[in-house]
């Protein structure tokens, strides 16, 4: 008896050893808006990594979660989903609808539209991103002076999957 006891104990604690190594490293979210349409919908269940930049800084592309000074309803910090555009001392400018880093423009397949709103000519600075929604009509982003330039310190992870829904499973690019 005390010999099956303590093969329970032993499951048990291997399980929340397990529980707590998984939590340090991914995390659950869940997609609200249209901001990243068409590449995520409203309801898309995501897992992101949260281990990936504490070695190194997000590259262009990387669609990540962050922390930003918006306010949800009941007054938290609001996390929003985006794609890195720009990285720390990458020249970015947005000229009649079209986006160039470093004199190069962008081939953006991925956003809803061909149309990118704005006029812009700035130098990322050191230890932010520049981060923009794929439906660039209806994305709060660093174009806005409310979210601006991201601190590399505010990313929460990079979305590693997609868990739902199940026709969708798999990696998000």
């Amino acid at each position: 008896m005390a010999h099956e006891i303590m093969e329970w104990v032993k499951t048990i604690l291997l399980s929340i050893a397990i529980a707590f190594i998984i939590t340090l490293f991914i995390r659950p979210t869940l997609v609200k808006g249209y901001s990243m349409y068409p590449t995520l919908e409203p309801n898309n269940y995501l897992v992101i990594n949260k281990f990936p930049y504490t070695l190194g800084e997000p590259s262009r592309g990387d669609i990540v979660v962050f922390k930003s000074h918006l306010l949800t309803d009941d007054g938290r910090e609001k996390d929003l989903i985006k794609r890195v555009i720009a990285v720390p001392g990458d020249h970015l400018k947005i000229d009649s609808g079209r986006v160039y880093v470093n004199g190069v423009e962008l081939d953006e397949s991925y956003i809803n539209g061909s149309f990118t709103r704005g006029d812009l000519d700035i130098t990322v600075p050191e230890e932010k991103i520049f981060v923009m929604g794929d439906n660039r009509e209806k994305s709060l982003d660093s174009r806005d002076s409310r979210v601006g330039p991201v601190n590399l310190g505010m990313i929460r992870g990079k979305v590693l999957v997609r868990l739902f829904p199940f026709d969708e499973i798999g990696s998000v690019d």
